[in-house]
């Protein structure tokens, strides 16, 4: 081990640019990095396996902060080691368009493996991370071979095991004997409201243990360096189990606040980081100061990291040799691009083809492509007889001690925890070789609203498969019916919210989530049989809207999506044969890629100088940028048989047509009717 005054400038060299750059901000959390520097320090220096030239290098070990609050630790750790983060990003921590945001965001700072910031997230990423690398490793890892064996890092806090997506994954994570995944709780008892035991005194140790968790505790974290190498080196040694390491430390060590709150969540004062600098050894009228020897030290360690990144790519060239399929396979996914051709396997449908649930034709497009696409990996939150979300001959991911599977299978077993299915699906997309799906209701999908969130913040590709998509389900009643979701994620940028109409309109879909790299996908699916529709084809379902019935002199345009389209084209008929009234149809699947098209595309779609009358079982929030007038449900749904619900709040072709003749009446004297498409600037997106 033997560990020098060296070490103790590296970590005393973090504390102080902790310290600096939330002071220049006067904002951000000194705290947590310089409590948790001394751990940093070993874990960077002795451990951890990076480099920082190549970010991207597959087999690299993954560090993840949970209490990202604390990332000016993390930022500090990536200059120091030579990632593409500059002293000066680091004096610009928390200003606009720097790329040391005020919590970790992957897609802007290299090195940040996931976006992290609401508690709970990281680790259950850190799960995430953690299966992707048990699954890549048994699917390529050959004998002489071992390509993937990286480990997965992760610091967290109070906080994050305070909030409850913390337990669903760690419970999961547990179970799946996760052995390649090490965790560092910074136990320093402070929260923002001051000493935990005002709200949270369980027994941290046992609870791991119960989840069936390594756990080590190390009671010194400020001064024991030798005692944290010790732990992490025990933990790696434990491959049936993933680990925690339960560090004592004291928040803002060397502060005159330290062990406080006071210094959690608030820069320091002049005065203490004047006497900081003193006590470290360095000078307190000079800040932003990183000593060479530190340079050095973490240099070389970074050189040997690309020696190894070196290595591998020599072994990955030589496996190339014996093993062309996988090793194509693997270098394919690590593009992020799809298998040549994979979109012929979509299914398409005719009129003639059978009404069938939109879940069902979810499923019937998960079996056609499985094959095909082997980075697809996904599994259910306890509802796979009611998602369908899992084809035939699908091997579970499950430790082989369990008997239940292997971790090469490719069907996950989530368990009734929406959330931390979320944030897996997050952690496992980052990873870089796996393309994720979860399925739930679309009700639940709420549950994890957190997750989706932050998937569509770190622009990654994922899919929800989210069945029993309205009223639509029946009994279950209004706890059940999803009335407010689509308008949520309608409302969260970078996410593709989709409620497909026919088999068409799924298997588009399904084509967009799966080519958008970095986007999150929501598909929404019926419960109850839908018809194949005349005019729906998976081409004009790529610009995620567009006419699916013309009628020429048409004095309304009926606009739905998901199992509402065809009761509006019954209500066509019913407006024909009973009123004399033509009406056109549009079908928007997606509004989030329709509004990607050409202006002149969607006033081609919804034109100027016809009335537009919005039908959907949902709220009626964020119709009126497609149309004039909404017929929703703004209020919960019922329970009862879906045909009976349907009727009642009049979601039928009368109850269309009614709302259509009150639409045409009520615009018939306004004179050049403007497309609710034409405004006057587009929003910022």
């Amino acid at each position: 081990m033997g560990y020098t005054d060296k070490d103790w400038l590296a970590i005393n060299t973090i504390r102080i640019l902790a310290a600096d750059a939330t002071f220049n901000a006067n904002s951000g959390h000194p705290g947590a990095p310089m409590g948790m520097a001394p751990v940093a320090h070993v874990l960077f220096n002795k451990f951890m396996k990076f480099n920082p030239k190549n970010p991207n290098w597959v087999n690299r070990d993954r560090f993840v902060l949970s209490n990202g609050h604390g990332c000016m630790l993390q930022y500090a750790l990536l200059h120091l080691f030579g990632y593409a983060l500059t002293l000066d990003d680091i004096k610009n921590f928390r200003r606009v368009d720097s790329i040391t945001a005020g919590h970790p965001e992957a897609h802007d700072t290299p090195g940040v493996e996931v976006t992290t910031g609401p508690l709970g997230q990281g680790i259950s990423n850190a799960v995430g991370l953690a299966m992707a690398q048990a699954h890549t490793a048994a699917t390529f890892n050959k004998d002489g071979f071992p390509l993937i064996d990286n480990y997965t890092y992760c610091f967290l806090g109070d906080g994050c095991l305070m909030e409850g997506v913390s337990s669903e994954t760690s419970s999961l994570a547990g179970h799946l004997q996760l052995g390649n995944l090490i965790a560092v709780y910074d136990d320093n008892h402070i929260s923002i409201d001051g000493d935990t035991n005002c709200a949270f005194t369980e027994d941290v140790v046992k609870r791991y243990e119960s989840y069936g968790w390594h756990v080590v505790i190390v009671d010194d974290g400020d001064n024991d360096l030798e005692g944290i190498e010790k732990a992490i080196k025990e933990c790696q040694e434990v491959k049936n189990k993933p680990s925690l390491i339960k560090l004592k430390t004291t928040i803002g060590f060397g502060s005159l606040q330290q062990g406080t709150h006071s210094v959690h969540g608030s820069a320091l004062k002049a005065d203490d980081i004047k006497q900081l600098k003193q006590k470290f050894g360095f000078n307190p009228e000079q800040s932003f100061v990183v000593p060479q020897d530190v340079y050095d030290q973490y240099h070389k360690h970074a050189a040997e990291g690309a020696a190894a990144e070196e290595e591998w790519n020599k072994l990955f060239a030589s496996y190339a040799t014996k093993y062309k399929a996988e090793h194509d396979d693997l270098a394919r996914r690590l593009t992020g691009a799809l298998p040549e051709g994979w979109e012929k396997n979509l299914p398409v449908y005719t009129p003639a083809d059978a009404a069938v649930a939109s879940r069902k034709l979810s499923e019937i497009v998960l079996t056609k492509i499985e094959g095909i696409l082997p980075e697809l990996v996904g599994g259910s939150a306890d509802l796979t007889g009611s998602n369908l979300t899992r084809w035939k001959g699908a091997v579970d991911f499950q430790p082989e001690s369990t008997g239940l599977g292997t971790y090469a299978g490719r069907y996950i077993r989530f368990g009734v925890r929406e959330h931390g299915m979320g944030a897996i699906m997050n952690g496992m997309a980052a990873y870089g070789t796996i393309i994720p799906y979860g399925g739930t209701f679309l009700n639940f999908v709420s549950y994890a609203a957190g997750a989706v969130r932050l998937a569509a913040l770190s622009q990654v590709r994922q899919i929800w498969v989210a069945t029993h998509d309205s009223i639509g389900l029946g009994e279950d009643g209004p706890t059940h019916q999803p009335i407010e979701t689509l308008a949520h994620f309608r409302a969260l940028p970078n996410c593709m919210v989709w409620r497909p109409a026919d088999g068409n309109e799924t298997s588009g879909a399904y084509y967009v989530a799966l080519t958008s790299k970095h986007t999150p996908s929501i598909i929404a699916l019926s419960r109850q049989n839908l018809p194949q529709l005349e005019g729906s084809t998976v081409e004009k379902t790529l610009k995620g809207g567009y006419v699916l019935h013309e009628a020429e002199g048409a004095q309304v345009t009926l606009v739905s999506t998901g199992s509402e389209v065809c009761i509006c084209i019954d209500a066509v008929k019913e407006l024909a044969e009973k009123h004399n009234i033509k009406a056109r149809v549009v079908s928007i699947p997606c509004f989030e890629v329709f509004d990607a098209q050409s202006k002149e595309y969607r006033l081609s779609v919804l034109p100027d100088g016809i009335p537009s009358l919005s039908v959907e079982v949902m709220s009626t929030m964020g119709w009126e940028r497609y149309t004039h007038e909404q017929f929703g449900l703004n209020r919960f749904g019922a329970s009862g048989a879906y045909k009976d619900v349907y009727k009642k709040f009049e979601f039928t072709p009368e109850g269309v047509a009614k709302r259509a003749i009150a639409t045409i009446d009520f615009w018939k004297d306004v004179p050049n009717i403007r497309s609710p498409i034409n405004r006057a600037f587009q929003q910022i997106i």
